[in-house]
This record gives C-alpha cells, sequence and structure tokens, in this order.
C-alpha cells in the first residue's frame, strides 16, 4: 500500500517553472545515492557510450528516475545508442515507498532485477486508522485495504527501485547528470536539441520521461494545466523522527476532509509523515511558495488532535518537504513528430491508485517493443499508444475508490468507509485488483 507521493518527481510549481522544483522527494534513512552516480558527476559517459555507434538510432530519454532507466534497458537491448539526461547532478535516492504490481512484475523479472528487489521489499504489516480523537477504529494488514497478491506483488522505496534500475544500465548508456533540454527542433533527419548547459546535440528520436510535471511536455504540447485532473487534495510529505517506534506499519488519522499519516518502512529513526487535505480548487497561490505551503497546511490542520500539531510543527521544520496536488495527466496523443512521452509524462495515474511505477514500468516496455518492431518510429509511437490506453485508462479509474478510502470528506463518508474498515479485520486480504495485470505483455524482441 503507497498512500504518499507521485510515483516521480518534483512538485506541482514545476507547471509553471520547468527548471525548478520545491524541494524533491522526501528522503528516508537510506538516501544515500550510488557510487556510480557519484562517479558520473556531471556529463561524464559510461563505457557503453564510448564504444563505437555505427549506423545505430540515437534515442535521448529526458529522466532517470523510473521509467527513463527502464526504457533505456529495453531500446539498449534493441540495439539503440541511449543516452539518458537528468536535471538533478546525480541520482536521485530516497523517497516515498511505491508498489510493483501485476503486469509491472513480469516486466522487473524479464529485466533480471526481481531478485534484488525482492530483497528490497518492505513488507507493510499493519494499516492503523484512528478517529479524530487518537482512537483506534481498526487495525487491518495492509494488503486487506490495497489489495495484491502476496509474494508475488512488491513495495519498495522509490529511491531502491531508481538505484537498481540505473544499475542495470549505467555501463551500457549515456548519463548526462545536471543538465536538461532547453529546446527541440524537429526535421524529416531527427531531433536538434539545445541543453540549457549550452551542449547541442542531434538523436533520432527523444522521450520524455520526465515525470508528471513534464518540462519535455510543455515544450512539446505546452502548459500543464491543459492535461492535468485536478482530484481535490493538496498534501505535504516529509520526514520527521521516529519517535513512536513504530515498524513496518501506517498509522492513520481522519477527520472529515483531511488526513494525517505517519509511516514506518522498517525499524529506522526516521517517519514519512503525510498530510492530506481537500479543497475543491488548487491553490494555484501557495504552489510556487514553499512558505505559503507550510502555512497553508498549518492552517488546515489548527486544532487538530492526536500527534497532528508534533507533525505540523515538524513539517514547518522539514528540510524535505514535499507539496503538490493530487493529480492525473491525460493527453489526447502522448506524440508528436520524433518527440513521445512515457509513464508519468504522458498519464500519471495520481498517487491515489499506486500506480504510477507500474504504470511506467510496463509503458517503457511497451514503447521499446514497439520501436523494435516496426519499420519507424510514426507507427511505433501509434502501436504503443493502441496496445496501451486501455491499461492507463483502467488503472487511471482506481482513483475514485483511493480518495474514497484514504480521504473521506464528509462526516458521513468518513463513518461508512470507517464501518468498512472494521469489517475487514475479520475478513481475507483483498483480491488483486484485474487493472493491475489487465496487459499482457508481448514476448520480448530478439536480441540483434
Amino acid at each position: 500500500m503507497t498512500p504518499t507521493g507521485p510515483s516521480r518527481d518534483g512538485s506541482a510549481a514545476a507547471r509553471r517553472d520547468v527548471t525548478q522544483r520545491t524541494g524533491g522527494a522526501p528522503r528516508t534513512g537510506r538516501a544515500q545515492r550510488t557510487g556510480g552516480a557519484q562517479r558520473i558527476g556531471r556529463a561524464q559517459r559510461t563505457r557503453g557510450a564510448q564504444r563505437t555507434r555505427g549506423a545505430q538510432r540515437r534515442v535521448l530519454i529526458v529522466g532517470a528516475s523510473i521509467a527513463g532507466p527502464a526504457l533505456a534497458y529495453w531500446l539498449h537491448r534493441a540495439g539503440y545508442a541511449v543516452t539518458v539526461v537528468e536535471k538533478a547532478g546525480a541520482l536521485r535516492g530516497g523517497g516515498y515507498p511505491i508498489d510493483i504490481r501485476g503486469t509491472a512484475v513480469e516486466v522487473v523479472r524479464r529485466m533480471g532485477i526481481l531478485p534484488q528487489l525482492r530483497e528490497a521489499h518492505i513488507e507493510m504489516r499493519r494499516c492503523t486508522f484512528l478517529d479524530a480523537d487518537g482512537a483506534e477504529i481498526a487495525s487491518v494488514s495492509a494488503r486487506a485495504v490495497a489489495g495484491g497478491v502476496e509474494g508475488r506483488d512488491l513495495e519498495v522505496r522509490r529511491g531502491d527501485l531508481a538505484e537498481i534500475l540505473y544499475a542495470r544500465v549505467r555501463d551500457e548508456v549515456e548519463f548526462l547528470f545536471g543538465d536538461s533540454p532547453g529546446t527541440f527542433g524537429q526535421s524529416e533527419e531527427g531531433v536538434d536539441v539545445t541543453f540549457r548547459s549550452g551542449q547541442r546535440r542531434t538523436f533520432d528520436l527523444v522521450i520524455g520521461a520526465d515525470g508528471m510535471h513534464s518540462a519535455t511536455r510543455e515544450l512539446l504540447f505546452g502548459p500543464e494545466e491543459r492535461f492535468h485532473r485536478y482530484l481535490g487534495y493538496c498534501f505535504a510529505l516529509f520526514t520527521m523522527p521516529n519517535t513512536f517506534g513504530l515498524s513496518r506499519e501506517l498509522l492513520m488519522w481522519n477527520a472529515p476532509g483531511k488526513a494525517a499519516a505517519l509511516y514506518a518502512v522498517g525499524d529506522g529513526e526516521e517517519l514519512h509523515a503525510f498530510l492530506t487535505f481537500h479543497r475543491p480548487e488548487p491553490p494555484l497561490e501557495a504552489l510556487r511558495n514553499p512558505a505559503a505551503q507550510r502555512e497553508l497546511a498549518a492552517t488546515v490542520f489548527a486544532g487538530a488532535g492526536w500527534e497532528v500539531p508534533a507533525m505540523v510543527k515538524a513539517m514547518r521544520e522539514a528540510d524535505d518537504l514535499f507539496f503538490d496536488t493530487a493529480g492525473q495527466i491525460r493527453l489526447p496523443h502522448w506524440s508528436r513528430g520524433r518527440v513521445a512521452l512515457v509513464g508519468d509524462a504522458a498519464y500519471a495515474p495520481s498517487f491515489l491508485t499506486g500506480q504510477g511505477s507500474s504504470l511506467a514500468l510496463a509503458g517503457a516496455y511497451l514503447l521499446a517493443h514497439a520501436l523494435a518492431t516496426h519499420p519507424d518510429h510514426a507507427a511505433a509511437f501509434a502501436a504503443c499508444e493502441r496496445d496501451l490506453r486501455g491499461f492507463v485508462a483502467m488503472n487511471q479509474g482506481l482513483v475514485d475508490n483511493g480518495g474514497a478510502t484514504l480521504f473521506p470528506t464528509t462526516s458521513r463518508a468518513l463513518e461508512q468507509r470507517n464501518a468498512m474498515l472494521r469489517t475487514l479485520v475479520t475478513l481475507p486480504a483483498a483480491p488483486a485488483r484485474p487493472a493491475h495485470s489487465a496487459l499482457t505483455l508481448p514476448a520480448p524482441t530478439p536480441l540483434p
């Protein structure tokens, strides 16, 4: 179960400023970057990029979180010369827990990283729901709330998944850290990219895998507001000391229209803290102002019971605050010319579904497969979109269930939710949701 955070990468402020975000994803106690990322630094090339490219088609992938490195793996395997550019100065470690479910589990198995991810699996034990006074309503297994297949589906730290994906491709793919595209110029021969560093290069294709607040999408299609579906919630993520003795469990406090959660992913000294609240319209005035974000959240939770005052105090002092709105990206098309989008940049489902990373992994696989099996990029992009849209729509449709369960907005809805939770105490774990496995992957393409 993943009640916190989008599957990537930046605050809503990036809708208006695509080169700067509020603060990045919350850190965990294990938020260390890999040695590989530290060696590469700003723009040093890996061994794979130093080999003779010959007539290989060149592709630039923007973003080095989840979708980007996964796509890099499959495109390199298909014979592409791959460059990944990431505006952060190094690989982003740490972060909130994410889920890998259904079809996405098969993707990571085919990549050969499933054993590593099983070792990194969090295995949250309990979810305890509290009323406005802090009294326990119900304590249930995480799977009873989130659904899934025990022994198959995975929950890992976002940073752990990113580091495992990066390690899988870092010796075969060129990584450019601390840079990002500033402009694209498309022609029949390729895409001329001018980077913000001033570097200019030409690629056959460019793929934006740079998250929900994608700068690539803005360059391609225009402002995010055209494609963003606001879901009525704002949230603040941060870490705080684990003074509660929590281990592999979630505590969720609710009042109508607001919730506060503490999530311990292990036995460490830090907790993921989460404050969310309902708001009919997005707080546009606060999205670019961290001080306004802290003040808004503190005002909403003023007078709340339980440990919420301590959480608000920690939020005010946190140096890793991540504030955003819950939303989805819905685009009529995922490509234009030689530039395409994948993952949250194209079809973010919202953290309320818990499916962002799974869609990114499955989408990366299908896009690479289409490019490897179709005669040109236009046919490949069209085929990928045709084969993936139904799967995306099913998973984006899960959002209503997620919001209603975790964050009821009225007293009546909260009472109904609490009654439902009490029945879960005596029921078996919820079955896997059909949407998680609704996509059948094509067989891997033969190695070139």
